[in-house]
């Protein structure tokens, strides 16, 4: 039987052949620390942890490293609860130094004040389906615009914690989350940001805010 995590794999054997073109290279990759987003409240999903809810009997998180791991140097999961179960992953956790889960914005600076690396993508821990290529792409736009933040835009709208961002503002996101506003997209606007466009591939940013999205994404996934 074709399970899910072999359609992945399958399309890990083709990284370099999709890569091609971008100017994603191994040296690339080795400046870019990736961040699961796994901190969050998840209030419309009733609370629920949703990087451990299983789609396929796999849970979420797990579909996200898969697709991930090839793409950076490294793993970080920022997580505020269930830390020993996130730990099972095998890949290091970072939880807020903001106390109350006051969004991804505290997620991506715990990790900021972790990274080595001169980059920093973020992903959400409830996309299954994230692109074999996101990080090369926003990788490439970054560059060329000599932009320190990209985020991808599925052709309708930004994905806003789907981003590339320059390590160096830490201490810009740090001074932010200092005063009241907490809006991703407000401190992104302070700092040269671009967009990468993945209209081509709009439905790898389905994600589950919702418990009637998992049947969406269990259907997609067995269908692949």
């Amino acid at each position: 039987m074709i399970t899910p995590f072999a359609i992945i794999f399958a399309f890990h054997e083709r990284f370099h052949e999709i890569l091609q073109g971008t100017g994603y290279t191994v040296e690339c990759k080795q400046r870019i620390t990736g961040l699961i987003l796994a901190g969050g409240r998840a209030t419309r999903m009733g609370g629920q942890d949703k990087g451990l809810v299983e789609i396929n009997r796999q849970p979420m998180i797990a579909y996200v490293i898969h697709a991930l791991r090839p793409q950076v140097s490294e793993i970080l999961i920022n997580a505020n609860r269930n830390h020993g179960e996130y730990r099972k992953f095998g890949h290091p956790l970072v939880t807020d130094e903001l106390a109350g889960f006051q969004g991804p914005l505290a997620g991506m600076a715990a990790a900021l004040n972790q990274v080595s690396t001169d980059y920093l993508f973020t992903c959400p821990c409830d996309g299954p389906l994230l692109p074999a290529d996101v990080v090369a792409r926003l990788y490439q736009a970054l560059s060329e615009q000599d932009a320190e933040i990209c985020v991808a835009h599925d052709g309708d709208r930004l994905q806003p914690v789907c981003a590339l961002i320059d390590c160096r503002l830490r201490d810009s996101l740090f001074a932010y989350l200092g005063g009241e506003d907490r809006k991703i997209e407000h401190w992104y606007r302070n700092h040269r940001l671009t967009e990468a466009d993945f209209s081509d591939k709009k439905h790898c940013f389905q994600n589950a805010n919702r418990p009637q999205d998992l049947d969406a994404l269990s259907r997609y996934l067995k269908g692949c």
